[in-house]
């Protein structure tokens, strides 16, 4: 990336809207601003603007005043990119945002690529890699506690907590290294109790990071869900409640729905990327091949999800199908919904049916589907289930799968640190593995991240970030 080069892209989304927002960046950002921007008062410059101030103005397409403008001045090192950053808002519309970036092309600004003003803040020492990913999972949470969680990682939890780990492991290998290569300098030898201790405290750190990954990635980014049961026993039903609307058609025919239908769906603090199946049950070689396929997909969307809800009808007995789909969902997520409470099945049969199924399920809800006094009930049994329910949004906390590589890969080091003093070798044999667990530290703040791991992460931004 050229940080000579000045550009500038549209930092809010396109279409309609109360204004549109271009954002300049680079060492020539108020001078090209000057070329498009003519304030409002004549005195006024925008090379003498101040950081952290306004100008009311309008901008000016081939010499032809277009729109009212609002330019917001930042000066280099206190922006958000380290640089010298002006960001222009305009009337909202196509028209007005698109002319103001034909205008600050024509005036020599390149056009950003994807995430290029959160790399540049990377590269300018503004932020590590670590904040920087945060911004995305700002923007796509969908969810309050979600949010909480990235923005505890942009104000910088989860980088203090690595660079707390790193001095640790720093510590100990200058000490090893001291040891080993200046045995005439009478550095103290450490104890193997001693080192494993450290080593065991350190390893305990990443061990808490890389289990707290899985909920945290479901309260940021949600999780594929399926609705798997037999006919008729309230799975669309379900569906239209969790959706708010009517999005599955719901008759007491067998087989209506026949094809996976999808639906993002908010329930409490987790989006579920909902699948309605059909309705699984044996249909026989002579049977509506269209259903069958449709049964059959129904099983590969319980092989990819994340979460299941298998729904039965509550206090019935269990039907052959059944039986086989709570044989599926054992060691899976699976919550087993009985539905249709407001029946008031009996209550010996209930217990007869909780008990065959409870093997096969972490958790047993029983719930009617068609009343909305359910979704309260279900959301806390769902964030229960994936743990969402026991993070702490203000700690810190591995959100992309890129960081829970690298802090696997420092945990698999220490470990092997570890297990080499129990062998009883050297200490030389714990300083290798020390230095790799340092060096995948610094690979997961971003410090050691080559260009190809900076593309690679940057490539999911959307351009005006």
């Amino acid at each position: 990336m050229d940080l000579n080069k000045t550009v500038c892209a549209l930092a809010t989304p396109p279409g309609q809207g109360g204004i549109a927002v271009v954002r300049v960046s680079g060492p020539q950002a108020y001078a090209v601003t000057a070329q498009v921007f003519q304030p409002l008062h004549a005195e006024k410059r925008v090379q003498d603007a101040r950081g952290y101030t306004a100008l009311l103005g309008h901008y000016r397409l081939r010499g032809q005043e277009m729109d009212e403008t609002i330019a917001l001045f930042f000066r280099a090192p206190h922006s958000y990119t380290g640089e010298d950053v002006v960001e222009l808002s305009v009337h909202g519309g196509d028209a007005m945002a698109e002319g103001l970036l034909e205008a600050l092309y024509l005036a020599g600004c390149a056009p950003a690529g994807p995430g290029e003003f959160t790399r540049r803040a990377v590269l300018n020492g503004r932020m590590d890699l670590t904040q920087a990913e945060a911004v995305m999972e700002i923007i796509a949470a969908s969810g309050r506690q979600g949010a909480a969680l990235a923005k505890t990682a942009l104000d910088g939890a989860l980088a203090k907590t690595i660079a707390g780990i790193r001095s640790r492991l720093q510590t100990l290998s200058a000490h090893l290294t001291a040891w080993i290569d200046y045995p005439e300098e009478d550095v103290p030898e450490l104890a193997p109790g001693e080192l494993t201790a450290a080593l065991g405290a350190a390893k305990a750190q990443l061990d808490a990071l890389i289990d707290g990954y899985g909920a945290g990635a479901v309260l940021r980014r949600g999780v594929d869900c399926v609705l798997l049961g037999r006919p008729n026993v309230g799975k669309s039903t379900l569906l239209n409640l969790l959706a708010g609307f009517e999005r599955a058609i719901v008759t007491p025919v067998a087989g209506t729905t026949r094809d996976v239908v999808e639906q993002a769906v908010q329930l409490g603090d987790i989006r579920l990327n909902l699948f309605d199946t059909a309705g699984v049950r044996e249909v026989g070689p002579e049977g509506d091949a269209i259903e069958a396929e449709g049964i059959r997909r129904s099983w590969n969307k319980l092989d990819e999800a994340g979460l299941v809800l298998a729904v039965f009808e509550a206090g019935a007995p269990l039907s052959a199908e059944d039986r086989a789909l709570a044989a599926r969902c054992e060691g899976r997520p699976a919550i087993a919904i009985l539905n249709k409470q407001d029946l008031q099945p009996g209550a010996a049969a209930l217990a007869a049916q909780q008990e065959a199924l409870r093997p096969y399920f972490r958790r047993l809800l029983p719930l009617t589907a068609k009343d909305p006094a359910s979704l309260p009930v279900l959301a806390q049994a769902v964030a229960e289930l994936l743990g969402a329910a026991q993070v702490d949004t203000g700690a810190a906390a591995l959100c992309s799968a890129r960081q829970l590589a690298a802090a696997t890969a420092a945990r698999d080091a220490l470990a092997a640190a570890i297990d080499s003093q129990r062998q009883g070798l050297g200490p030389d044999a714990a300083g290798v593995c020390l230095a790799d667990a340092q060096r995948a530290l610094a690979e997961l703040t971003g410090e050691d991240a080559g260009e190809a791991t900076l593309d690679e992460v940057f490539s999911t931004f959307c351009v005006g970030k």
